[in-house]
This record gives structure tokens, sequence and C-alpha cells, in this order.
């Protein structure tokens, strides 16, 4: 799902924007733009999205102005720099040909560096913008959703619409085409005149008509239809994430479509066959856009 969302906290630190944005994904693909003196608020704000999005590319960018004019930052601990130069005088004094620590050496020691108040003050400040960020971008995503969400009910009626004639007509139609057939065999027996026992042969005629007829009914695929369409109308409804949901479904309504499309013995059922397969495809396009 597309989403889009800004925040901007100050503070006497600072002012730390966080803007979340989302493109569609059939999974949840988390990337960050944060300057390395916030690092310290990634993780808080990574584990807070991923708990509340699960589709879509989405991207958290974070940018930041301290009150001094720089992003914060490290700053030397004055103690343990007094320690370290303690401890390298003593080694000195008892290896005189000892190397002086480098000062990348000495930035590297621990508790040397630390990170200074401003940036710990604007690290906390864009936790807190990007969790009220994340509560207008699910609220854009909500609303995305809601009109979504009506596309895909307006399709499942159109297959409704379609598939219930054809379950009350169902019977109807299989005895209409078993008629025509029957009158065809009939039509072609006869043209053969005396050459075949006429009894024997309409006899084997009706059971093959009966078998074709079990073998032609489409009522529980119909049935199935109107089932799955029943659960998806409730799906939408549901609280919680639903596209993953309405994916299985949707692989289910193809699948009842393709077997009516195969076992279709009149027009109207293959016309109907290939309808619903052009409605189901376009639901299917509108809930990779769902989360």
């Amino acid at each position: 799902m597309t989403g889009f969302a800004t925040a901007l906290r100050e503070s006497e630190a600072g002012a730390v924007s966080v803007e979340i944005r989302s493109v569609n994904a059939r999974f949840l693909d988390l990337s960050f733009r944060v300057p390395d003196d916030l690092r310290a608020a990634e993780a808080a704000l990574r584990d807070h999205i991923s708990t509340a999005v699960q589709r879509g590319k989405v991207e958290c960018r974070i940018s930041v102005r301290s009150a001094s004019g720089r992003s914060g930052g490290q700053v030397v601990q004055t103690d343990a720099l007094d320690r370290l130069i303690l401890l390298s005088d003593q080694v000195r004094a008892r290896i005189p040909d000892a190397a002086a620590p480098t000062v990348a050496e000495v930035l590297r020691w621990p508790g040397v560096l630390a990170e200074d108040d401003a940036a710990l003050a604007l690290a906390a400040l864009a936790v807190e913008a990007g969790r009220e960020a994340l509560d207008s971008f699910l609220a854009h995503r909500t609303r995305e959703g809601a009109r979504l969400v009506a596309v895909i009910s307006e399709r499942a009626q159109a297959i409704a619409q379609i598939v219930q004639p054809l379950r009350e007509r169902g019977p109807e139609l299989l005895a209409a085409h078993e008629k025509r057939l029957a009158e065809r065999l009939q039509a072609a027996v006869d043209s053969l005149g005396t050459r075949v026992p006429v009894e024997e042969t309409m006899a084997r005629v009706r059971q093959e008509l009966a078998l074709y007829g079990m073998r032609a009914d489409v009522t529980e695929e119909l049935d199935r239809l109107l089932a799955h369409l029943d659960e998806l109308r409730e799906t939408c409804n549901g609280p919680g994430p639903i596209g993953k949901r309405l994916d299985f479904l949707l692989q289910e309504l193809n699948r009842e479509a393709n077997t009516l499309g195969s076992k279709a013995a009149i027009v109207d059922l293959s016309r109907a066959a290939v309808e619903l397969k052009l409605l189901i495809e376009q639901i299917r396009e509108q809930v990779q856009n769902l989360e």
C-alpha cells in the first residue's frame, strides 16, 4: 500500500523531522536514511514500524538540525582519557622504546568516546517524531485501504450477479443441453435405418447422457464460488491485516472459475467463466495493494 506522513519535533537540543513513505509490495521491505549521529533511534523506530506494517516498500528518513548548528555527535570523556595517559606513561617507564598510542588508537579505546547529551536528546526526539509520523502514516493507509475494499466489494458483487442466476438455472440449462444432445443422437441413429438395433442403441445413449450430465454438472463449482464470495466479504469487513487471506481466497475463486470453464457445455457458462476470471483478476490487482 502507498502511504506518506511526516512529523517534526523541536526542543532546546534542536529539531528532528521524520518522514515515512511507502509504495506497493507483497512483503515488508523497510529501509532507513538516518544521520550517523542518530543511529540510536533507528532500532526503536524499526521495531515500531515492523510491528505495525506487514506489507509495502517502506522508507523512513530522518533529518536533524541541532541547536548548535551541527547534528550532535560524540565527545571525549576526559576521565577515561586521563586514565589512558597514566597507563601509557607507566608502560613507557618500564619499556622506554614503546611507541606512544596514535590519536586513532586513543579514540578507539573503550570509554574514551561517548555520545554527547545533545545527540542523545535528539535521538529521543527522533523516536517521538517517528511515532507521531507512524500514526499519521497508518491513518493514511487505513483511508486508502477503505477505498480499495470498496472497489473489491463492488467486483465481488459483480461476480455474485453472474454466479447466482447460473446457480438457479443450473438444472434447467443442463437439461436443455442434454435434450439437444439427445435429439442430435436420435437423428444420427435414425439416419442409420435398420442397420443398428434402435432400442439397444438408445439405451446406451441414455446411459452415456446420464454419465455426461454428472461430469458436466457445475452446481458444486457455483456453490463453492458463492461460499468463497461470502468469505471474501467477511474478510474485507473483519479486523486486522487481510491482504494475505484475500490472496488465498482469490486462488480458490480462480480455481473454481477455471473448472467452470473446462466443464462448460453451453455458451452461457463459457461466457460466465471468462467474465469471472476477468473480475477475479481485477480484484487480485487491488489485493496486492492491501495490508
